[in-house]
């Protein structure tokens, strides 16, 4: 259809077919993200510093291809040389949740380290997706 023809349909009409349109094209994107994704991303970490060596963090992730058939199923705090400082399991998907923040208390950190690297987990793949570089709080001015 021309678009000369279709500015001569009623505003209904021009609604139906542009939707029309739309469905034509295939899914929306996140969907297909959705499909291929492998790996849940991390999106932000707040972190607070208990004492001089330990630290709480709240991490929000992001898995749009969660299911109870698969999910993001943890996160760790790590070194710049691969060392866990700690992690947390998620024992269930976060579907309707996306994306979803949860916390890791009372994680000890060598007093050597200004920064740490913070990743998550997809249950059937392991760890990958984004990661996030945080520094820690009251180290080098922080």
């Amino acid at each position: 259809m021309t678009k000369t023809a279709l500015r001569s349909l009623p505003l209904k009409a021009r609604t139906l077919a542009a939707a029309g349109l739309l469905c034509c094209l295939g899914p929306p994107l996140s969907a297909m993200a959705a499909d291929t994704q492998q790996f849940p991303d991390v999106l932000a970490a707040k972190v607070r510093a208990l004492t001089a060596d330990r630290f709480d963090f709240d991490v929000t992730i992001s898995s749009p291809y969660d299911s109870p058939q698969r999910y993001a199923d943890g996160f760790r705090v790590t070194g710049a040389d691969g060392s866990v400082y700690g992690e947390r399991k998620l024992f269930h998907d976060h579907a309707s949740e996306q994306p979803f923040t949860r916390d890791l208390y009372g994680v000890a950190i060598p007093s050597t380290l200004r920064s740490v690297r913070i990743q998550a987990r997809d249950q059937r793949y392991g760890y990958g997706g984004k990661t996030l570089e945080v520094f820690l709080p009251g180290r080098d001015g922080n």
